[in-house]
């Protein structure tokens, strides 16, 4: 396919793999991208993209990408997304609240890392179980912390209620409390990290966690350092999804509770990336805009053939039923999910038309 010769593109060093594009057209692509999602949707998008489409997209995204570190990436399970998310969340507020000279992106930098930390408390106990029962550890987590926002009072300023409101929404003195500012804010932070998530895989870290994914003990043989790879994956998943539970509650909801980032939500998360391709950037990617878009397919397939007549209790029920169904279909047929698909799918075209 003329758009994407590879001539005098193929790898031919060590330091080729490293590149963040293999070829010049995926990088002019990207720019391409970026230009239009930063200057020209901004400016023709209505609020409801922003608010229920896109800002929520790129969150699950940034949480996909988090666990798809720590899960597609090295192999450890985890069903404590939500909770870290929830750290990173009320650590931000609470850095905004009692410490108020910080900018705002310095605070849910920090919020992070404080999401990073405590996820090393919790991958602790990888270093000596695996497969199920650290799946039992890291639910332990998932109920343990939103059980302790929700216990002591300190956290959400002694709020009756439990809920923590968003925090004033200002860089470098410019408001940003508009569906557009959180829009832009939110893909500025998910560009970034995606950029360093893609750098991270591509170094001698990424490698070292796919050697344990593969086969731990081969890891240890040659000398890779297991416990160390895996106790960074947990802090650098956990500050992935402790950014992302910041802009879950403070860009998209601009309140939240401890009990809104529940197990459901961290099923969510594994569902994202399950669907959209374990071990796979662009899958999380994939992965959420399908948990986003299937509900609003739905919804306007059901106005359309049944009316108003149609329950939104029966849609939402048909949801879950499509998920399971996939999920099922993925891990029999397609474990590497929608980003193999696409990727099979790009290359028959690169080779249109020849056969093969």
């Amino acid at each position: 396919m003329f758009l994407f010769s590879q001539a005098r593109q193929y790898v031919q060093q060590y330091q080729d793999e490293k590149r963040i594009f293999r070829l010049k057209e995926h990088r002019i692509l990207f720019i391409f991208a970026l230009l239009i999602a930063f200057l020209f949707v901004p400016f023709v998008g209505p609020d409801y993209l922003f608010n229920a489409i896109l800002v929520p997209f790129l969150v699950l995204a940034l949480a996909g990408l988090g666990l798809n570190i720590l899960t597609g990436y090295t192999g450890q399970l985890s069903l404590g997304a939500a909770a870290f998310m929830a750290v990173g969340a009320f650590a931000t507020y609470n850095l905004e609240l009692r410490i108020p000279q910080l900018p705002l992106l310095v605070s849910i930098f920090l919020g992070g890392v404080i999401a990073a930390l405590t996820g090393v408390v919790v991958g602790l106990p990888s270093l000596r179980i695996k497969g199920f029962y650290l799946i039992v550890s890291t639910l332990a987590a998932q109920f343990f912390i939103p059980w302790l926002f929700t216990q002591y009072g300190w956290f959400t300023n002694n709020n009756a209620s439990g809920v923590i409101t968003a925090p004033r929404m200002e860089i470098l003195g410019y408001s940003i409390n508009s569906p557009v500012g959180h829009y832009l804010l939110t893909l500025s932070i998910v560009v970034v990290l995606t950029v360093l998530a893609r750098n991270l895989i591509n170094s001698q870290y990424g490698r070292n966690f796919r050697a344990v994914r593969d086969m731990e003990t081969a890891a240890i043989t040659i000398g890779i350092p297991v416990s160390q790879t895996k106790l960074l994956a947990f802090a650098i998943s956990s500050f992935y999804l402790g950014i992302a539970g910041a802009l879950w509650a403070f860009a998209y909801l601009g309140t939240i509770e401890a009990d809104g980032l529940d197990l459901n939500r961290s099923f969510q998360i594994l569902f994202i990336i399950i669907i959209g391709g374990l071990g796979s950037l662009t899958g999380s990617f994939l992965g959420a805009a399908f948990i986003v878009l299937l509900p609003i397919l739905l919804s306007v397939l059901g106005q359309a053939i049944f009316g108003q007549a149609i329950d939104q209790a029966l849609l939402q029920n048909l949801q879950k039923i499509i998920f399971g169904a996939l999920i099922i279909y993925f891990l029999i047929k397609e474990p590497e999910g929608l980003s193999r698909l696409l990727r099979n799918l790009y290359h028959r075209l690169r080779k249109w038309p020849l056969r093969y």
